[in-house]
């Protein structure tokens, strides 16, 4: 979709509201028309044209109610600044793009060769003894594996202030549009590869619930037991919801607790 079209349709307070609505859980008109507090006929306007957009799309269930849920996972990114404005949206990544080939730099460690009070002869032998050293640093640190994938980024980089020369500050200014353009793949590739696992957990856990919720409370006891009290505080939610979700995966068997009253993973 035309990045212009999508910043117009999500200019309105409300379509984004419903959105968020949505990404909780499917809906239908008159839950969305009482959560915002707007007239259903209005929640329809919005619906059709978020329908329009091939964002949003709609279920009816036995009793004939119409349910809306949101059809796509969509990316946008806007940037602003006194040298430039931009926006873009596009599809995140397939998880069966080869990430390593695609970013050079998505670890990187710059040290600049000049700085200011350097000698020309000590700057020339840091310069090649830095370069070697980043050189051997610049490796992609992109690794997947079954169920999950680390993307870490450090940059240091000498401000303009620290250096005059111009070489070098072209050589800066053309690495960092390259790690930008990298950490954008990446944010694409992340964002896809989590909505693949939130869907693999939503079907295997059948759940009318926001499943980010739940994949919260799964991934808190991942590595250790913890009492219902303990994952509440550390997800930051309410107990009694907390412990109703719980409870709906050890009904799945997805987690049990023990005698000591501890959750923890079952399978």
């Amino acid at each position: 979709m035309d990045s212009a079209v999508l910043l117009d349709l999500l200019g309105n307070e409300n379509r984004r509201r419903i959105l968020r609505l949505l990404s909780h859980k499917p809906c239908y008109v008159t839950e969305i028309s009482e959560y915002l507090g707007v007239s259903p006929k209005a929640v329809i306007d919005h619906l059709q044209k978020l329908e329009d957009a091939d964002l949003v799309e709609s279920r009816t269930d036995e009793r004939r109610r119409k349910y809306f849920h949101i059809a796509r996972n969509l990316r946008l990114e806007v940037s602003v600044s006194p040298h430039g404005f931009g926006a873009k949206s596009a599809y995140p990544a397939s998880r069966s793009l080869d990430m390593r080939g695609r970013c050079q730099y998505l670890t990187i460690d710059v040290l600049d060769a000049i700085t200011d009070g350097d000698s020309e002869d000590t700057t020339d032998s840091n310069s090649k003894s830095r370069r070697s050293s980043a050189q051997n640093r610049k490796r992609t640190q992109v690794h997947e594996e079954s169920e999950s994938r680390t993307v870490e980024t450090t940059e240091r980089v000498s401000s303009p202030s620290q250096s005059t020369d111009i070489s070098t500050l072209m050589q800066q200014y053309r690495r960092l549009n390259d790690l930008e353009s990298e950490l954008s793949l990446a944010q694409r590739w992340v964002h896809g590869r989590l909505t693949d696992i939130l869907d693999t957990l939503d079907t295997q856990l059948d759940a009318e619930a926001d499943i980010r919720f739940y994949a919260d409370v799964l991934a808190t006891i991942t590595t250790e037991a913890k009492s219902t009290s303990a994952i509440a505080s550390h997800i930051n939610a309410d107990g009694d919801r907390v412990e109703t979700a719980l409870e709906h995966l050890a009904h799945h068997e997805f987690v049990t607790r023990g005698p000591d009253r501890q959750w923890r993973i079952d399978k």
